[in-house]
């Protein structure tokens, strides 16, 4: 299925190399633009894309290649590298050999390798590829040049990677979809993973992860919920009964006791020239792993050395509009996050889900958490979070098959909050214990416990919870 075959090279890529690379179907494919530039694209007599390729980006997050590729090339250095996506028509087969050669030849004039090794057309980058007579499908008037199947109702994206990251392409095709009134949904083999940042974005239906399955045909891989391609997009099956039957190769699962320890949590401050964000992103991910973040970025790979100025850059010269970046970390316990910045009338606001990894016999302890909460409600403007545990991957990769959802561990309420509906009333919910007191006296914020973060009764404190902090007396 997939087609789409990655440069990973050495140095940057000159007018020389990328003019070769544009050579790989010899002189008589068009070429054109995109995107604001940022997408050359191989055409056929009619001007119809056969081979889209990326502006190369500064890969400067070292193991950003294992995470997104599986493993890094042998022969090619960690960091920093040079990322070139080429992403083939679907609905030509000579294209995806035309994009392994424009691939290869990057990578042998620039030192480097090609992901997937042995894609069509990198065994012999020196023959151009043969496009005489060869007619791309007619590309619809919205489509960007990630989808290959685009109706009234959805944009459709085939990918087949081990993991299926939310990359600049995948970010442009969910914002094109969502702004045409569309869901996007990502087709892929049954072997293939969603990164934290594309599970978090394709939550809002009909946005979907197809999965294909031998046995069922198409299934969801979050749900399991058997799914048929049915007036222009892929929705649930009905047997006889009406009801929607479960793959089953989604309840084929073998438990492990890893774990994602969850935290969603918004912060807000004041806007002001001193102001750098990042800063509670920054104290829970060292709280809670030990080290800082290594690199963000505004998609995948997170390409960018961590650093929270270049961050608040960004989104005061993105305002008022959201800035949406992902967080990634290095080496030893497992930690992504992603963090949105908006401007609203209250003033600057972050939402941030961080997840980090444990594995069987590891679990984060409640006092490391409540530190984190005081740290977070005293200094740095916390308005909420909601601490959630769940059985699933250390490595933060969602695969298609069932997962417990996550279990509610703890909630934190900010000292604005607290003063908003009165500390009396924020410090004595039903709940069989007492919160503990966060913050100074003066401003206190409230740490709640509602369970051990297994049993289904953390759900059900939540709830107590919420509805007793949403009866405020005046």
């Amino acid at each position: 299925m997939t087609k789409d075959v990655i440069a990973l090279t050495e140095r940057m890529p000159d007018s020389w190399s990328v003019l070769a690379g544009l050579l790989a179907g010899g002189p008589d494919l068009r070429v054109q633009t995109t995107a604001d530039g940022a997408v050359v694209q191989l055409c056929d007599e009619q001007g119809r894309p056969l081979v889209s390729i990326e502006a190369p980006m500064l890969l400067q997050v070292p193991g950003e290649q294992a995470r997104l590729l599986g493993t890094a090339p042998a022969d090619v250095p960690d960091g920093p590298v040079w990322w070139i996506e080429a992403r083939a028509s679907s609905a030509v087969p000579e294209a995806e050999k035309l994009a392994g050669v424009v691939a290869a030849r990057l990578a042998t004039l620039l030192g480097g390798r090609v992901w997937p090794p042995g894609a069509p057309g990198t065994e012999d980058p020196g023959t151009p590829v043969d496009t005489s007579g060869v007619t791309a499908v007619p590309a619809p008037a919205a489509a960007q040049p990630a989808v290959d199947v685009l109706t009234e109702q959805v944009a459709v994206v085939l990918q087949d990677r081990p993991v299926v990251a939310m990359t600049a392409w995948l970010s442009e095709a969910l914002r094109a979809a969502v702004e045409s009134d569309r869901g996007l949904q990502i087709v892929t083999p049954g072997h293939c993973r969603l990164s934290l940042a594309t599970r978090t974005l394709i939550t809002a239906q009909p946005s979907r992860w197809v999965v294909q399955d031998e046995r069922d045909g198409y299934y969801d891989g979050l749900s399991g919920a058997v799914l048929r391609w049915q007036d222009g997009l892929f929705a649930p099956a009905r047997d006889s009964a009406g009801e929607t039957p479960v793959a089953a190769a989604f309840t084929e699962v073998e438990r492990d006791g890893e774990r994602q320890l969850l935290l969603s949590f918004r912060t807000r401050h004041q806007p002001d020239a001193h102001l750098v964000l990042g800063g509670a992103l920054e104290t829970a991910w060292q709280k809670l792993t030990g080290a800082l973040p290594v690199g963000w970025g505004t998609a995948e790979p997170a390409n960018l050395p961590w650093s929270r100025r270049r961050l608040t850059d960004l989104a005061y010269e993105r305002a008022p509009k959201p800035t949406w970046t992902v967080v990634v970390g290095g080496e030893g316990r497992p930690a992504q996050a992603t963090l949105r910045v908006l401007r609203t009338r209250k003033g600057v606001e972050e939402d941030i889900t961080l997840a980090v990894g444990y594995g069987p016999d590891e679990r984060p302890s409640l006092d490391e958490l409540r530190e984190l909460a005081n740290e977070l409600v005293a200094r740095h403007g916390l308005e909420s979070m909601l601490i959630q545990l769940r059985e699933a991957r250390r490595d933060l990769s969602t695969p298609p098959r069932l997962e417990r959802p996550p279990v509610p561990y703890a909630f934190v309420l900010g000292a604005e909050e607290v003063r908003e509906l009165g500390r009396g009333h924020a410090g004595r919910p039903p709940l069989p214990g007492r919160p503990a007191q966060l913050g100074s006296n003066a401003r206190p914020g409230f740490f709640y416990v509602l369970g051990d973060g297994e049993s289904g009764e953390g759900w059900e404190a939540l709830e107590t919870l919420t509805r007793h902090l949403k009866k405020v007396t005046v």
